[in-house]
């Protein structure tokens, strides 16, 4: 399995001209998985040789807005880049609680840039209630034995966050390959001793 790691941005609190807020593309077979989406990401997307489109999966750190504030205009701009294909699974968004609904609500609050079907009812954006639109977020919970959250496993390979100190809940996400036997010819080393 080959990967690589483009950093689209390593700039702290706020970009410059020259280093774009938090964000990193892992890639690995044909999709991309992304770590953080500082505002100006599209931006830093466009500038490299990597495709928005093949997110699959994106992980948000902690809920600071030089790692999450890019994330609706990305959203909308993948909604919007898509084809109809209802096989097509959706983008995967995992990150502390509060991100899902900042995200319901930016998508909401800017329904003039997304697909209007996707977002019908905002009968609630001035109650505490949570839209009834979209499907509902998942809450992940931690494993007392690893003192970890299992995100997502593959067949080749886990991905696990795990709590890190910081102002804000924070989180730091291990993807780790599964052990691979390997293939052992018994006979030819017996045979060379």
């Amino acid at each position: 399995m080959s990967m690589d790691i483009t950093f689209l941005g390593t700039g702290s609190a706020y970009p410059s001209p020259t280093r774009g807020a938090s964000a990193l593309v892992l890639r690995r077979e044909g999709e991309c998985w992304l770590f953080d989406c500082g505002e100006g990401t599209q931006t830093q997307l466009m500038r490299s040789h990597l495709r928005a489109g093949r997110i699959t999966k994106i992980f948000i750190t902690h809920l600071h807005g030089d790692h999450f504030f890019g994330l609706p205009g990305l959203l909308c701009t993948l909604s919007l880049q898509s084809s109809p294909d209802p096989h097509k699974a959706p983008v995967d968004i995992y990150g502390p609680l509060g991100l899902h609904s900042f995200v319901r609500r930016s998508l909401e609050l800017s329904h003039s840039q997304c697909p209007a079907e996707e977002f019908k009812d905002f009968s609630s954006l001035d109650r505490d209630e949570v839209s009834p639109q979209g499907p509902p977020g998942r809450r992940i919970h931690l494993d007392p034995v690893e003192d970890c959250y299992s995100l997502v496993e593959e067949e080749q390979l886990v991905v696990k966050a795990f709590r890190l100190f910081h102002r804000v809940p924070s989180f730091g996400f291990v993807v780790e390959e599964k052990p691979r036997p390997g293939k052992l010819n018994v006979q030819k080393l017996k045979d060379l001793g």
